[in-house]
Order: C-alpha cells, then sequence, then structure tokens
C-alpha cells in the first residue's frame, strides 16, 4: 500500500515514510524493492509482438515520450561537437528521460523500453530498443509512427513529409498522412493511462536512470487494472 499510494499521487517520500512509520532510508529501499519487483513482471519486447501477433491486430503504435525528472548533470557531446546535458530534451525544453512505447490499434500499451537520456532522438532510441526486434514481425504486424521516425525502415509506417522546395503532396499521399495520423493518434491513450492514472510518471526525483524501471512498473500496474494479468 505504501508503494502503490506514491504510484498513485507521489507524495513527499519522507513524509509517505512517516505516514506509514517507517524512515526516510527505509522508505526509500521498499520503494525501489517495489519498482523492482512490478518491473521484472513486464513482457519483453519478443513477448509483446507474439502476444500481439496471436491475437491478430492489425497494426502497432510507436511512440516515444520525455519522461521529467530532476537535473542530472551528466554530460555528453553533441553532434556539432558541443558538450551538454545528455538528459535534457530540446523536444520538451526540460530534463528527463527517453522511452519508447508500443500501443495496441485502440493505444493501450504493451510494452515500454528501457530509459534513454532525454537528449536522444525517437528514431535513435528506436534504433536501439525497437527495430530489430520488430521488423521481423512487420510483414504482417505493420507499426504506425510519427515524423520522428523518418527512415525507420521496412514495415514502419510514417508520414510522408512536406516537399522543402515549396511543392505540396499528391492528393493520395495527404489522404495517405491523413489516413496514417487518425490511427496514429490513438496511441496518446497509451501515455494517459500510464502517466495520468500513475502520476509519480510526471515528474521523478529518482535517479533518471530508473525512469526505464518506473514505467515499467506502471505498465504492470496497468494491465493488472485492466485484467491482462493476475
Amino acid at each position: 500500500m505504501f508503494a502503490l499510494s506514491w504510484f498513485r499521487s507521489r507524495p513527499n517520500i519522507t513524509l509517505h515514510g512517516a505516514a506509514f512509520g517507517i524512515s526516510a532510508a527505509t522508505a526509500y529501499r521498499y520503494l525501489h524493492e517495489v519498482i523492482d519487483v512490478l518491473a521484472e513482471q513486464a513482457p519483453d519486447l519478443r513477448q509483446a509482438l507474439e502476444r500481439a501477433a496471436a491475437d491478430g491486430l492489425s497494426h502497432l503504435i510507436l511512440d516515444g515520450k520525455i519522461f521529467p525528472s530532476d537535473r542530472c548533470r551528466a554530460k555528453t557531446t553533441s553532434v556539432k561537437g558541443e558538450t551538454i546535458d545528455a538528459w535534457f530534451s530540446g523536444k520538451t525544453g526540460d530534463f528527463g528521460g527517453n522511452v519508447q512505447t508500443l500501443c495496441e490499434p485502440d493505444g493501450f500499451p504493451i510494452w515500454t523500453s528501457d530509459v534513454e537520456p532525454g537528449g536522444i532522438a525517437d528514431i535513435e532510441a528506436a534504433r536501439r530498443h525497437v527495430l530489430p526486434t520488430a521488423y521481423p514481425y512487420t510483414k504482417t504486424l505493420p507499426i504506425l509512427a510519427d515524423p520522428g521516425y523518418q527512415g525507420a525502415g521496412h514495415g514502419v509506417h510514417v508520414p510522408f513529409p512536406q516537399p522543402a522546395d515549396g511543392n505540396v503532396l499528391s492528393r493520395s499521399n495527404r489522404t495517405y498522412n491523413r489516413i496514417q495520423r487518425a490511427l496514429r493518434c490513438l496511441g496518446e491513450r497509451g501515455f494517459a493511462l500510464l502517466a495520468e492514472r500513475w502520476t509519480a510518471l510526471k515528474h521523478t526525483s529518482l535517479a533518471p536512470s530508473r525512469i526505464g524501471d518506473l514505467v515499467r512498473a506502471a505498465l504492470v500496474l496497468v494491465h493488472f487494472e485492466h485484467g491482462r494479468i493476475t
């Protein structure tokens, strides 16, 4: 109950522990233990893809989200050769971790990845955590993704980019983009089920490297609430 209520409302961990009659050190230890236990129950990518294929799903939705965190001073070198904060995301203008998520056609989340620093682009995170395992399944289980996944490769369907020379897309390409967006937008439900229900994901003061486990733990809680696991 201590850990579940923390996931649900993200109270101050020290005061929350005191309400349960435990010290701050014990509260943090209990919390990390529960995160580990829950995260271990999450399906790996191959298990999620095999179940989706067995269920005869028409497609999956791939998206990435920056889960906010406290500042982490770890440094890295940008593509321009500059020293930057690794966990700072230009996409959100804040610090956080990039987690990739696969959702069913109705937006229900079935898998989440390990965390990458917020400065990592979605396409790069997908190449590290999703695409190598997903490619063999995409012939019968195509994946829809947003423009940030341009160049993802066979079986990953992204919108046609707008021409840079002032021309406009053909009518057929514009129609394709509208249909693709209409199907893909349901993936936002997955992040709502994770972060709106389990508000600990809205901002974490734990080490950013724990964000992946934290999201996987929330995924297990979502699956439990919806009867996917017992």
